[in-house]
């Protein structure tokens, strides 16, 4: 089950316990990205561009519970 990235008005939830605010999110994720090594051959990632990136799993940290979250309005947000 594919679990939708929080938004600005939005945000998770687990249906079990209600946690609003601790997960674990497993994604995957293609990216390219500016290297630049130093003369001792120290990378250091200069610049990075997510061409595009999937959220495989939202785990719940409070009650282990995987694929139990959804999107819920934030307090205050405008929907």
């Amino acid at each position: 089950m594919t679990v939708p990235l929080p938004t600005a008005t939005t945000r998770w939830r687990c249906t079990l316990c209600g946690n609003l605010t601790r997960f674990d999110v497993t994604r995957s994720s293609k990216v390219v990205e500016y290297v630049h090594l130093d003369l001792a051959g120290e990378p250091k990632i200069e610049e990075r561009e997510v061409v595009s990136e999937t959220i495989e799993s939202v785990r719940c940290r409070w009650c282990n519970a995987v694929d139990q979250v959804e999107l819920v309005d934030r307090p205050g947000a405008d929907s």
